[in-house]
């Protein structure tokens, strides 16, 4: 199979991961987001680029199919991709680093997510987690401080419950080995003329 064809089917099935995440979430009233796993299982696989394409692609999928809120969230899903990308290719998504490249992770996408939900829906989304913005701002937490808080929170649950799901489908059906691309060979892509077409 040609190298272009495994990374668009890489793409997809990481969309189609973040879309059936984010439902299934949003369905059960999980209080975090699962809308990032093919988001991080592409950046384990392909490298940042990649990741923020599948991530982005995702948001745009789950707000036409079921959820308007995920357009406006599409930003964090460049983020999580481009630093979930770095860190797994530095090191930092595996052993007893990833509580930390975890975290690395979640604090900027929290930040990003804790703005846009402050700035265009005053903490009230579709997510399950507006609950406890609504529960610490009535015990008297200014409402940003409650956004930032539950973002924080729910954030790093959610990047660390995906690195673990991810690292376990990559390691344990040999994902790297079948369709893993290394991180320097999608880079070269931008200067061969036979995968230029890519996107």
């Amino acid at each position: 199979m040609k190298k272009k064809t495994k990374m668009q089917m890489v793409i997809v099935m990481g969309i189609v991961f973040n879309v059936m995440g984010a439902f299934i979430a949003m369905t059960l009233s999980i209080p975090f987001y699962m809308d990032s796993i093919g988001t991080i299982l592409v950046a384990g696989l392909l490298g940042p680029k990649y990741a923020m394409l599948t991530g982005v692609l995702g948001s745009i999928t789950s707000g036409i199919t079921f959820d308007i809120y995920s357009f406006y969230y599409a930003p964090v899903q460049l983020f999580t991709g481009f630093f979930a990308g770095l860190l797994y290719h530095g090191k930092w998504l595996k052993g007893w680093r990833t509580p930390i490249g975890s975290l690395l992770v979640g604090i900027p996408t929290s930040l990003l997510s804790a703005c846009i939900t402050a700035g265009l829906f005053n903490g009230i989304t579709s997510g399950a987690s507006s609950t406890f913005v609504v529960v610490f701002h009535h015990l008297g937490l200014p409402l940003v401080f409650s956004i930032l808080l539950v973002q924080v929170f729910t954030d790093y649950l959610d990047k660390f419950f995906a690195v673990c799901l991810t690292k376990a489908i990559i390691e344990r059906g040999h994902l790297y080995e079948k369709w893993g691309i290394a991180w320097k060979d999608t880079a070269a892509l931008k200067t061969s003329t036979k995968e230029k077409s890519f996107f």
